[in-house]
């Protein structure tokens, strides 16, 4: 099994397949636009655009589940994504990311990359902990996503080989997506 096996839906309801971006490598993120990593759409919109011609695809699938900082629907996150930071990658339709009604994508994600912890190097990794401790203590059980932001690198032949949190910045990634392009 690979990530290519599975179907998703488009922000205006399209079923399609990962299959389309066998031969890229793909990063594979869970978003929101009210969130205090939203600013990370930025950084991720110009990795997209240092290595797309060289066969990296982002991959963008909004989640409320995380202080519901997602509340926007489908199309206005498209919209509120481009204008406010210039993000030209596929948003996907709005999914669950965890737990019972987790979309079996992120389910297989999760299985392949354990969680191995935040970066506590992060400015706001001690608030993550703290929010998480105080108001999720379930999060932090399991492999399961805990934050939005959550990126996963995947190689060309649909492998996961890399988890990076949402405390990691995405141009922290750029020695990963070089090994694989």
């Amino acid at each position: 099994m690979s990530v290519f096996d599975f179907k998703v839906k488009t922000a205006s309801g399209l079923t399609t397949s990962l299959e389309k971006y066998r031969g890229k490598v793909l990063l594979i993120v869970n978003t929101a636009t009210k969130c205090g990593f939203t600013p990370q759409l930025t950084d991720l919109q110009k990795l997209q655009e240092r290595y797309g011609d060289q066969g990296l695809q982002i991959v963008a699938f909004p989640s409320n589940q995380f202080a519901e900082q997602e509340p926007l629907k489908d199309g206005e996150i498209t919209e509120f994504c481009a204008l406010n930071h210039g993000v030209n990658f596929p948003i996907l339709k709005k999914v669950d990311v965890r737990d019972e009604n987790a979309h079996p994508l992120f389910t297989y994600l999760a299985s392949q990359k354990p969680f191995e912890g935040f970066n506590m190097s992060h400015p706001v990794s001690k608030l993550l902990m703290s929010i998480l401790n105080e108001r999720h203590p379930h999060y932090l059980q399991g492999d399961s996503i805990k934050w939005n932001f959550t990126k996963f690198l995947i190689d060309r032949e649909g492998n996961v080989v890399g988890r990076f949190e949402s405390t990691t910045e995405p141009f922290e990634l750029e020695p990963h997506i070089e090994a694989l392009i």
